[in-house]
């Protein structure tokens, strides 16, 4: 159970910015807290609904999207945005594997960068507005499960781009298959117990944004990065947001 404790630990302190306890780290710490990345979402995603909740008496909703929107930025610490938007220099600027990596590696941001994460911050915002307030929590909290979930297929079967470091080396085929099943369990079973019958569209969509994203690094790069989970992440939880609107 202590080991437990400790992954979690590392799970939160990887994805958000939450005070936690110092712990010992060791090299295959990130991997085996990777299967507790969707609680970390539903944690994350918890705060949010609690936001909304408090504010849903004294704000217009498009302040409140403002507000929930800030949160996550502010909880995360940017990492899933600063990932979107190196991805999208990396693709967009390179038209080789080493030239797409280098630019991976590169911190500043670019023209595709700041395009991407100026429409990821649009999308979410116009879609956390547009989320029928009934609904809000049930798909609030499924896309940031579903969104974390993501990491676990992805680092389950692809491997590192770069044969070097990297964040994305250090879980890159180094999950274990009790972990995916752990995460996946968990992430489709609260899916499920939220939004009943209409589980089935965001579940399937979460599953088509992470399995077209991971073949497109493959076929790219011939593996992953730190950055390409952080966008797929955004991806993923733009994509069950759009469900949310869509079908309620």
């Amino acid at each position: 159970m202590r080991r437990l404790g400790e992954e979690l630990i590392v799970a939160i302190q990887f994805l958000t910015r939450i005070p936690m306890p110092a712990i010992s780290f060791e090299a295959d710490s990130l991997s085996r807290a990777v299967k507790f990345f969707p609680l970390v979402g539903l944690i994350v995603g918890a705060g949010a609904v609690l936001l909304q909740q408090l504010l849903t008496a004294h704000l217009a909703r498009p302040l409140i999207a403002v507000a929930v929107l800030t949160y996550f930025v502010l909880i995360t610490g940017c990492l899933h945005e600063d990932g979107l938007a190196d991805t999208a220099d990396g693709f967009g600027g390179g038209w080789t594997k080493d030239r797409i990596l280098a630019i991976l590696h590169d911190s500043r941001i670019g023209s595709y960068g700041a395009t991407a994460l100026v429409l990821s911050l649009l999308a979410r915002y116009l879609l956390l507005g547009s989320l029928p307030v009934q609904h809000f929590a049930a798909y609030v909290l499924s896309a940031h499960v579903l969104c974390r979930w993501s990491s676990l297929p992805l680092s389950y079967f692809l491997p590192a781009a770069r044969d070097h470091g990297g964040q994305g080396a250090r879980i890159a085929r180094l999950v274990s298959l009790p972990s995916l099943l752990f995460g996946s369990i968990f992430s489709v079973g609260f899916v499920v117990f939220v939004l009943r019958r209409s589980s089935v569209v965001p579940l399937l969509v979460a599953l088509l944004v992470v399995v077209l994203s991971g073949w497109f690094y493959y076929r790219k790069i011939g593996g992953i990065t730190g950055d390409c989970f952080g966008a797929t992440n955004q991806l993923t939880e733009i994509a069950v947001y759009c469900c949310g609107v869509w079908i309620a």
